[in-house]
């Protein structure tokens, strides 16, 4: 039996509920008779039916359930939660044999699916891909295993290291656009896979960034705006209602509709900080879009799990410095016009 096959085909199943299970993770699932496929399912949207029962609801004979393996690329969940167990599913159907990518480390999970599956006598077997099963769903991973959500820094840079023109008072309200509409449309995409995207005070007034997908399907992240002092005109687009928005600031601010204010204290750990109250709303992924100062801060704390940092076909001469990485870029790809260099910074590859 090719074991790294069918499991290669069971992270490419999960792979296609980005954006839709969380804070779920990721999960697809392969049933095999005879060296044949005769089931698959992945966990399609939180809150609805687990990848095992949907790979188990599509075999049409399910007496061959018996004599069958079943492929999931992490470990069943053995606890109730918006579904019943899973394990309760696949010992029901006699399934003799059970291949797992990885343990999932979550504390009401956390062996207890192998455990049972063992106690009703199951065949099982784990560590098949383990690493390309954890870096799957290393958002979920990290959020249970570091309490914090895993943190994705971007950025846009000129040619010559600007993210940004210098600016005065006397400059219109607008983006220096920097990437190609190619790399624009990629952002928005990265924006429907994550579940919060942040950004600081200087780029909220410079911008008046609405932080939505426009250029892609898919579901809003919620916003976050760092603002201190609360300097940002309300009749800005982080204040227009449409999409639920976190603001941290100092000041004691009743919220309203769907923003939300958040008070904290600037004078220490302020990434700690928000990291603690984002964990606290069960917020596994952020991406950091934003300025160069809330992205050093996130750096110079070493709360960081990757960078994404496009290099668009531009040079300003002169204006604010990009934040600069000291690790090893680990690819690099072409969009566009532009080049996208890619950073880990953690070792789930």
């Amino acid at each position: 039996m090719n074991h790294e096959y069918y499991m290669s085909r069971s992270i490419e199943l999960a792979q296609m509920g980005m954006g839709c299970v969380a804070p779920n993770p990721m999960v697809g699932c392969v049933i095999v008779f005879d060296n044949t496929i005769i089931g698959e399912g992945y966990h399609y949207k939180y809150g609805e039916a687990h990848a095992e029962v949907n790979a188990i609801n599509s075999v049409e004979n399910k007496e061959l359930l018996k004599e069958s393996v079943l492929y999931v690329n992490l470990e069943p969940c053995a606890h109730y939660g918006k579904t019943p167990p899973c394990v309760d599913l696949i010992v029901e159907h006699q399934i003799p044999e059970i291949v797992i990518g990885c343990i999932d480390t979550f504390s009401k999970v956390s062996g207890k699916g192998i455990e049972k599956l063992k106690q009703a006598g199951c065949n099982v077997r784990v560590g098949i891909l383990e690493k390309q099963a954890r870096s799957l769903n290393k958002r979920f991973f990290t959020f249970h295993e570091k309490k914090r959500p895993y943190i994705i820094l971007k950025w846009a840079q000129t040619l010559d290291g600007f993210i940004d023109g210098l600016r005065t008072d006397a400059d219109p309200l607008r983006p220096n656009w920097i990437s190609s509409q190619a790399s624009q449309r990629l952002v928005h995409k990265w924006r429907t896979e994550e579940l919060a995207i942040l950004v600081g005070t200087r780029t909220a007034l410079n911008d008046n960034p609405m932080l939505t997908v426009r250029l892609w399907d898919g579901k809003n992240p919620v916003r976050i705006l760092i603002d201190r002092t609360l300097r940002i005109p309300r009749h800005y687009h982080l204040f227009d209602q449409s999409v639920p928005t976190i603001v941290f600031t100092e000041k004691n601010k009743l919220s309203e509709n769907n923003i939300e204010y958040v008070e904290i204290d600037f004078s220490a750990y302020i990434v700690q900080q928000i990291l603690n109250e984002l964990y606290k709303r069960n917020i596994q992924s952020v991406i950091i879009e934003g300025g160069a100062a809330t992205i050093e801060s996130f750096v110079e704390d070493n709360l960081w799990d990757e960078a994404r940092v496009i290099i668009g076909n531009k040079t300003f001469g002169k204006g604010l410095k990009a934040p600069v990485l000291y690790k090893n870029i680990h690819s690099i790809e072409k969009t566009g016009e532009d080049k996208l260099l890619y950073y880990h910074n953690t070792a789930w590859y």
